[in-house]
């Protein structure tokens, strides 16, 4: 039997413990340690490795509190997971990368690593392809990316679309005029704008073009110089839309690709633009490719699951339907 103590400062506590110990007991649970919280001394007990574990979590934890981070349950999770392969320091590291505020005053940083790696492609590469499932932050991220190089100079405007195509589902004749029929389509990348940049100074910079969210259909024919453009749901564009979009780019621009391929609403039989594009581009230079997993979902820790559950699932499909073929 192992016993360590961990000096967490009151006002500290209840961050660290959660609502009721949630996270406490989440971690006894997890690691199959005994924690005692006694006149702001934490006690830790079990076995040798797993007390380590434990310890180090804690002291993960306490530093990201000290730092005025508000500790979520996916904090959490992802921190007892980073410590099964003994790099639960690197959740602390992730935590340097402040990319921006939102209007709130809320930080906006990469919680995972694999975050962490797609913002540091964004950074250094002219174009990047996000992919993964949802709740990973791709277009969130790449948001806060676009409003922080505008706000700093390094572009004159942010450019925002997607396909304009219905999620399994036709919704037939929209009425009102055209920006009516396509704002349902665009509304995911209006609420990050709305959250990050403040509704009055988005309509401002629409207004003035130096903001664009438009149908991907309305790319045709253009050349965006001095631009941060972000492509979003790119799994439900054709081959053609992927190629006209991608010979868009112009000088001093940067294009953000994010997708998801388990979530197409393509025509079945139908090829998705993102893939081919994905192995087309594989090896020329400056192109980036992040690969985000269930691991780097954001979301309640919920969505996490049910994004793992899915994964799981088609895997075993695609097992069945091998033999099948065999």
């Amino acid at each position: 039997m192992t016993e360590v103590t961990i000096d967490i400062p009151a006002e500290h506590e209840k961050n660290i413990f959660g609502q009721f110990d949630a996270y406490v007991k989440k971690i006894e649970r997890t690691l199959e340690v005994s924690v005692v919280s006694r006149d702001g001394m934490l006690k830790i007990m079990g076995s040798g490795e797993r007390v380590r574990q434990a310890q180090s979590v804690f002291e993960q934890l306490k530093t990201l509190s000290l730092r005025g981070n508000v500790i979520q349950e996916q904090n959490v999770d992802y921190m007892l997971s980073l410590s099964m392969e003994g790099r639960e320091q690197a959740a602390v590291e992730i935590d340097r990368d402040l990319i921006c505020h939102t209007i709130q005053g809320k930080p906006i940083k990469p919680k995972t690593l694999g975050q962490k790696q797609y913002v540091d492609l964004i950074r250094e590469r002219m174009i990047v392809f996000g992919t993964g499932p949802a709740g990973t932050g791709k277009t969130y991220l790449a948001m806060a990316m676009a409003i922080t190089a505008f706000k700093s100079g390094e572009v004159s405007r942010i450019i925002l679309t997607r396909p304009a195509i219905e999620a399994g589902e036709k919704l037939g004749f929209l009425p009102g005029d055209l920006q009516s029929k396509v704002d349902p389509y665009l509304r995911p990348l209006y609420d990050a704008l709305y959250q990050i940049m403040g509704a009055e100074s988005f309509v401002k910079n629409m207004e003035k073009g130096l903001i664009e969210v438009a149908p991907l259909a309305y790319m045709r024919g253009r050349t965006l110089d001095n631009a941060f453009i972000i492509l979003d749901e790119a799994q439900n564009t054709t081959p053609a839309q992927m190629k006209m979009f991608l010979t868009r780019i112009g000088f001093g621009s940067k294009v953000i690709v994010t997708g998801d391929a388990s979530q197409k609403d393509l025509p079945v039989g139908a090829k998705s633009g993102l893939e081919i594009a994905m192995r087309v581009l594989s090896r020329v230079e400056d192109v980036g490719f992040c690969s985000l997993t269930s691991k780097d979902v954001v979301r309640h820790p919920l969505v996490q699951k049910i994004v793992q559950a899915y994964e799981d699932y088609e895997k075993k499909t695609a097992r069945r339907e091998e033999r099948k073929r065999r």
